[in-house]
C-alpha cells in the first residue's frame, strides 16, 4: 500500500472513531436553523447530522412541504439515521428544537441515545405569542379541515433580534419561507404534532440519558411549563440553562453563540470525544503536513 493509501486508510478510521450528534430542526422547518449549533460541534470534532425529512420540514428555497404522514413515519425516519450513525459511529448524542427536541425525546425511547441536547423543547404551546384561538386547533383536527387549514406564522417569528426578525418577514413575503421555517403551518403538521407531543409524555420516565435543557425565559411558543416537566419527569435530571436576551429561537437569536457553547461544553463532558491512538494521530499529522 503507498503511502498515500495508508494515510486515507488511517483517516478513515479516525473518521469512525469520532462520536456523532443527530439533530432534528423544528416542525415545517429546515436545517438551516440549526447551522450555529452543528458548525461549533463539527469545529471540535463530532460528526453531525441534521436530516431533512419529507413531510416533517420544508424545502429551504421553495418552503413547500409534501404531504403530512403520521409521526410514527416521522421517528422511523430517525430510528434510521440514527442506526446509520451508529453502525459506523458507535456512539450517538441526539437532540433537536422545538418538535425536534421532542422527536428526539421520541427517538431516544426507542434507541441507546448517549445524550440529550433539548433546546426549547415544546411540551405544551403556552407562550405569549401562540393565539388564545389556540383552544379552538381541536376543530381544525377534524379529517375533513387538517388537510385544508394553515396557520400563518406572525412577528415575531420567535426572534427578540429585531435585524433578524426584518430579514425573516421579507424572506417570507418573497419565498414563504426562511432560516427560521415555513410562513405557514399546516393543520395537519400541528395533529400529527400533537400526536408526538402525547406519545413522548408518556414515556419521559424511561428516558435516563444524560440531557441538557436549553430554554429562554421569555419563549414565545413554549413556555417555563415544558422545562418543569422534563426537570420532574425525565429518568436522569437533565443539566438546565436558561437564556435571557431571546425568544424561543434559541439556536439563531441574540444568544446563539452562548447557545453553541452551552451544547458543545455539555457534549464535551457527557458525550466525549474519543482520544487518538498514536496511529491516528501520525496520520492526521501527516496528511496536514503533507
Amino acid at each position: 500500500m503507498t503511502a498515500q493509501g495508508r494515510t486515507l486508510h488511517v483517516m478513515e478510521t479516525s473518521d469512525k472513531r469520532r462520536p456523532a450528534v443527530l439533530l432534528f430542526h423544528g416542525l415545517c422547518a429546515n436545517p438551516l436553523e440549526l447551522a450555529p449549533v452543528a458548525k461549533s460541534l463539527r469545529e471540535v470534532g463530532y460528526v453531525v447530522e441534521t436530516p431533512a425529512m419529507a413531510g416533517y420540514g420544508v424545502s429551504s428555497t421553495t418552503g413547500e412541504q409534501l404531504p403530512v404522514p403520521p409521526f410514527e413515519h416521522w421517528l422511523r425516519e430517525a430510528e434510521a439515521a440514527f442506526d446509520r450513525l451508529a453502525a459506523t459511529h458507535g456512539r450517538v448524542a441526539v437532540g433537536g428544537l422545538c418538535m425536534g427536541a421532542v422527536l428526539a425525546l421520541a427517538l431516544a425511547a426507542r434507541r441507546p441515545a448517549a445524550a440529550l441536547v433539548l433546546i426549547s423543547t415544546t411540551l405544551h404551546f403556552d407562550g405569549r405569542n401562540v393565539s388564545p384561538w389556540r383552544r379552538l386547533l381541536p376543530l381544525a383536527y377534524l379529517p375533513a379541515l387538517r388537510k385544508r387549514m394553515s396557520f400563518k406564522e406572525t412577528a415575531p417569528y420567535g426572534l427578540k433580534n429585531e435585524r433578524l426578525r426584518n430579514w425573516v418577514e421579507q424572506a417570507m413575503a418573497a419565498n414563504k419561507v426562511s432560516a427560521v421555517g415555513a410562513a405557514r403551518l399546516s393543520a395537519a403538521s400541528l395533529y400529527e404534532a400533537s400526536r408526538l407531543i402525547r406519545h413522548v409524555r408518556g414515556r419521559l420516565t424511561q428516558l435516563s440519558a444524560p440531557a441538557v435543557v436549553l430554554h429562554a425565559t421569555e419563549d414565545d411558543v413554549a413556555g417555563p411549563r415544558s422545562v418543569h416537566e422534563l426537570q420532574s419527569r425525565l429518568g436522569e435530571t437533565p443539566e438546565v440553562h436558561w437564556f435571557h436576551d431571546s425568544y424561543h429561537m434559541l439556536t439563531l437569536d441574540n444568544e446563539r453563540t452562548a447557545v453553541a457553547r452551552t451544547v458543545r461544553d455539555f457534549l464535551l463532558r457527557r458525550h466525549p470525544l474519543a482520544k487518538l491512538s498514536p496511529l491516528s494521530a501520525f496520520g492526521e499529522f501527516h496528511e496536514q503536513h503533507a
